[in-house]
């Protein structure tokens, strides 16, 4: 126990939002047991939390609504009120990526190691050894896909019988592919800008992995690169399927749409391009084919961030100039800009889509919550901001929401989500949610009516009565977005 005694999880409340955090340190660790992709083992991988901060396994799950500590403004009811409800910080470096799956949440940050939550309190880790953890996913059947800085993206299973040690169990493209086709001159393709190499195999990338994608009902994961690539791979047999190259700048997010074959894909090139995946022609094999479909957005700014709503049909879509937009496909499958959501002063980073919550979070340290208010037509949709969440003290650089249970419906019931944000400050701020009627105006946003200057996009229907200033953010900013 004493071996671990730097990894012991504290879990603190903030007393207020505007609460300074301790300066994050690498974490460090004579853990050897993960070797490279070349010649990894099988040996557990994972450094368990002590047994003082670690719940039992059997303890039943706490509710997130148990306890709170509020923010201001944010009103005093103990069961409904939106707030915060704890701070998970480890002296572990910056975190960039997360992921829940029912009660356990996933953290990968820039040391190398990828954080295993649960009821708030760590549960496990395990080393990567690979850099940067850009980006997680969880799969059916507890199969965890995270990519990683050197162009690789691991699979990792947790133990059936001790879920606090989890095993790597494979590396995409798997080894003993990536030896055949290195060998076969015609599976080398050249690269459009290479920042490594001229030529690469073609089932590998060759730039970081920034961005993964899952679609559970095709069996198809896709991970997004810095090669200008996206990659398509089957979960049942870590093959590679397919690379598209898709943009002329990294790829900084790719999401399965979850209806009609669509697949997204945003760039620092400012596109967004909409890709549909067709099947096998006879005597192709099982390979999949995703053919360009159309450019659904062009910019200036870099696109960070895409989410989607598939029973709305509903596209968000977060920039470096601070604005989310959303499309809405109609019946003839055509998309439609339904308006553009204002409430970041610097880079959107990240987005996430539950139901009819959205939730951004950006470089100006902040997460704005809208909900979507169904129209009567099927392509615009009135967007009502319920909150601005404040209290990191670095750019929120990744943000899941989920339902915090099933009770609540559409109709007038009140629904309540958790709502998870990882920053570069090196903290995960743990919020409850009341998707209850917004606030108005929203707590800690300067707001102002809208002026005739600002874009005609503003005066839309599906714009509120109050909206906040984007303010243009500085170059360096743009270049966190994308990092």
């Amino acid at each position: 126990m004493g071996g671990h005694k730097k990894l012991i999880h504290f879990l603190r409340a903030d007393p207020a939002p505007g609460s300074a955090l301790s300066s994050p340190r690498s974490f460090s660790s004579n853990d050897s047991s993960v070797s490279d992709d070349d010649g990894y083992n099988s040996s557990p991988s994972s450094f368990p939390a002590s047994a003082a901060s670690s719940p039992s396994r059997y303890s039943p799950p706490k509710s997130p609504w148990a306890a709170t500590t509020h923010l201001p403004g944010l009103g005093a009811d103990g069961s409904a009120a939106t707030g915060l409800i704890a701070s998970l910080v480890k002296e572990d470096g910056k975190v960039y990526s997360l992921a829940a799956a029912g009660d356990v949440l996933y953290t990968g940050t820039d040391s190398e190691n990828v954080r295993v939550w649960r009821d708030r309190r760590e549960l496990a880790g395990f080393r990567t050894g690979s850099g940067l953890v850009k980006a997680i996913v969880v799969a059916a059947g507890g199969r965890i896909f995270t990519g990683h800085q050197d162009g690789k993206v691991r699979v990792w299973r947790a133990d059936a019988a001790d879920p606090a040690v989890h095993r790597r169990v494979g590396s995409l493209p798997a080894l003993g592919d990536y030896l055949v086709s290195s060998v076969n001159p015609s599976s080398y393709v050249a690269l459009q800008a290479p920042r490594r190499r001229r030529r690469a195999v073609w089932l590998r990338h060759a730039d970081a992995v920034s961005c993964l994608s899952l679609d559970e009902p095709a069996g198809l994961l896709y991970s997004g690169s810095w090669d200008r690539t996206f990659k398509v791979w089957r979960v049942s047999d870590s093959r590679c399927l397919e690379s598209v190259p898709a943009h002329d700048d990294a790829v900084n997010t790719v999401a399965a749409a979850g209806f009609d074959g669509l697949v997204l894909t945003g760039s620092a090139d400012g596109t967004v391009k909409v890709w549909r995946r067709e099947q096998p022609a006879p005597g192709s094999g099982d390979r999949t084919r995703h053919v360009l479909e159309r450019v659904l957005r062009e910019g200036d700014g870099a696109v960070t961030a895409v989410a989607v709503c598939p029973e709305a049909r509903a596209v968000y879509v977060g920039s470096s100039d601070g604005l989310v937009a959303c499309w809405r496909w109609g019946l003839d499958g055509e998309p439609r800009l339904g308006g553009v959501l204002v409430g970041h002063r610097m880079a959107v980073m990240c987005l996430a889509v539950s139901g009819r919550v959205v939730v951004s979070g950006s470089a100006d340290r902040t997460l704005c919550v809208w909900r979507r208010d169904d129209g009567p037509d099927d392509d615009r949709c009135r967007h009502a901001r319920l909150a601005v969440l404040a209290g990191h003290t670095g750019p929120v650089k990744c943000v899941a929401v989920a339902a915090a249970d099933d009770e609540g419906c559409y109709d007038g019931g009140e629904r309540r989500f958790v709502v998870y944000s990882g920053s570069l400050d090196g903290s995960v701020k743990v919020w409850r949610l009341s998707e209850d009627r917004p606030l108005e105006p929203p707590p800690a946003v300067i707001t102002e009516p809208a002026t005739p200057s600002m874009p005609a996009l503003l005066e839309s229907e599906a714009w509120t009565p109050r909206r906040t200033v984007a303010l243009a953010p500085p170059p360096e900013l743009k270049r966190v977005a994308a990092a």
